[in-house]
């Protein structure tokens, strides 16, 4: 009887807690860097497999991007990335973890400009961010752009200094996701 009693309070718990919750997630997420400086190559990537999810009742946002899913167009220029850079075999992910300011679903009509507070973890650093983002809701589907602006140093992500020259010291990223209702 006690174990019948705890199982349907429990039961109860979670079905309460999942009322009036709006879930949106996606895994086709896309996230875009450039460091180009002028008259040098290219430093430019895109990863489109960064998953991500959006609970609509408290404005909660969370991302998450595989380090070694980053496509360059020079397979050398990734492999620098991956090893000696960013160090993806230990420091496999990027996350984003925060909360939309002001968040209200039932109010967006067209495109609206937000700000998301929270903590981007890279190279196994925090650091606490403000993200201006752009929200639109069609149907079952929010699109979510954002672009900022990072530092590697603020990773301790070391630019040796035979390619500093040719590296920017601001890193411009680009992410934008199709999230849909669950």
């Amino acid at each position: 009887m006690k174990t019948t009693i705890t199982f349907a309070i429990i039961c109860f718990a979670f079905i309460v807690s999942a009322i009036g919750q709006e879930k949106y997630t996606t895994k086709t997420g896309q996230i875009d860097f450039e460091a180009s400086v002028p008259s040098f190559e290219e430093v430019k990537a895109a990863n489109s497999n960064v998953s991500a999810v959006l609970d609509a009742s408290t404005g909660k946002f969370a991302a998450l991007a595989l380090m070694k899913g980053f496509r360059f167009k020079v397979a050398l220029m990734e492999e620098h990335f991956n090893e000696n850079y960013i160090e993806s075999s230990k420091y496999p992910k990027a996350t984003f973890k925060g909360i939309i300011q002001d968040f209200d679903i039932s109010e967006i009509s067209g495109k609206s400009d937000y700000s998301i507070k929270g903590t981007f973890n890279m190279h196994g650093t925090d650091k606490e961010m403000e993200v201006p983002a752009v929200i639109s809701v069609n149907g079952d589907t929010v699109m979510l752009t954002a672009q900022f602006v990072m530092q590697p140093e603020d990773f301790n992500i070391k630019i040796p200094s035979i390619v500093s020259n040719k590296i920017a010291e601001d890193v411009n990223v680009f992410a934008e996701f199709s999230l849909q209702k669950q």
